[in-house]
């Protein structure tokens, strides 16, 4: 079949975003055909104010429900393949929203959070993120971790410190993600992952999603979706095509104040990075361009069969796992 045709057949999603939630994003991840993502409703929000983007994403569904459903199992991600709709699982960027209360996580997972990264760039009580020196995983994160493996909760690791992450993979019972991430070997960045943590997370039966933010890619903003497709492509060699899935940290929608908010500890104390000027690859703009990946893998030299695997089918492997259901 042609690329369009595998598009619309496969399972699409995303590992993560975390662009302006509106109407004009919902029509196109609709455009782009996406089955379901991983939507971060918290970033440095403690618990009531990540309780309150809950209930934010929880309206916006609703008044979107022609575009929209609500993901909590994997059979919702299978409905809403069926049913023409994008799936929302709701994620944290970090585990700050628990604050030091563990049945917290219960409480989240009620509520329909599936995916929740241990550390954003920075310290928490869980851990440490990767701008930062790390000392490892915590006592109470131990604790978090276990009780997110008992939830059925994926530990992400996306942003964070390379020893918290190597802990994280040891001390958890389910499998882990990077959920959106991009090698080392092909550009040095404290965000991105050396042959041998990729190597590491694989044969711990844990899986990488690939991102395109540009300040990581070996092309910056000069990238297109066949640079993306490369990075892809060395991480599947590492990893293999079972632990590999898309995770594009898709911002659209915002502007300069949310890029100053995520750079700064705990969204307004001391800066931690600069991202520079931010442009998605070429062929990648928006979410209603993922046709055009499964295209790109496609013409690289992926099998129809890899390319429904790496586009959707193992993050709901992944996710059968961990949730249970």
């Amino acid at each position: 079949m042609n690329a369009a045709e595998l598009h619309d057949k496969s399972i699409i999603i995303d590992g993560l975003i975390c662009s302006k939630w509106n109407r004009e994003l919902f029509e196109d991840m609709a455009k782009g055909k996406l089955t379901a993502a991983n939507c971060t409703v918290s970033f440095w929000e403690n618990f009531e104010g990540t309780v309150r983007n809950v209930v934010e994403m929880n309206q916006l569904i609703e008044a979107n429900s022609d575009l929209l459903t609500k993901v909590y199992t994997t059979k919702d991600i299978h409905r809403a393949k069926a049913e023409g709709k994008t799936g929302v699982m709701m994620g944290f960027q970090n585990a700050h929203a628990f604050e030091d209360q563990i049945g917290y996580v219960q409480i989240f997972k009620d509520l329909g959070v599936g995916i929740v990264q241990m550390c954003y760039n920075t310290q928490n009580l869980v851990g440490t993120g990767c701008y930062e020196r790390d000392g490892g995983l915590s006592g109470y994160g131990r604790e978090i971790v276990a009780e997110m493996n008992r939830v059925g909760m994926l530990c992400d690791l996306s942003h964070v410190g390379p020893n918290t992450a190597k802990e994280v993979i040891i001390e958890s019972k389910q499998p882990v993600a990077y959920s959106h991430c991009l090698p080392a070997g092909l550009k040095e960045h404290p965000r991105n992952r050396t042959d041998e943590e990729l190597k590491f997370i694989a044969d711990n039966g844990g899986f990488v999603g690939v991102t395109m933010f540009a300040p990581f890619l070996k092309a910056g903003i000069n990238a297109t979706v066949d640079d993306y497709v490369e990075a892809i492509q060395y991480i599947y060699n590492i990893v293999g095509e079972d632990a590999i899935g898309i995770g594009t940290d898709f911002t659209q929608g915002h502007g300069y104040d949310f890029f100053e908010y995520l750079t700064h500890d705990k969204g307004y104390a001391r800066r931690l990075t600069r991202f520079g000027e931010i442009i998605n690859p070429l062929g990648m703009r928006t979410v209603g361009d993922f046709p055009n990946l499964t295209e790109a893998l496609l013409k690289h030299g992926f099998s129809e069969r890899q390319v429904q695997k790496i586009m959707g089918e193992n993050w709901v492997n992944l996710l059968k796992e961990v949730w249970g259901e």
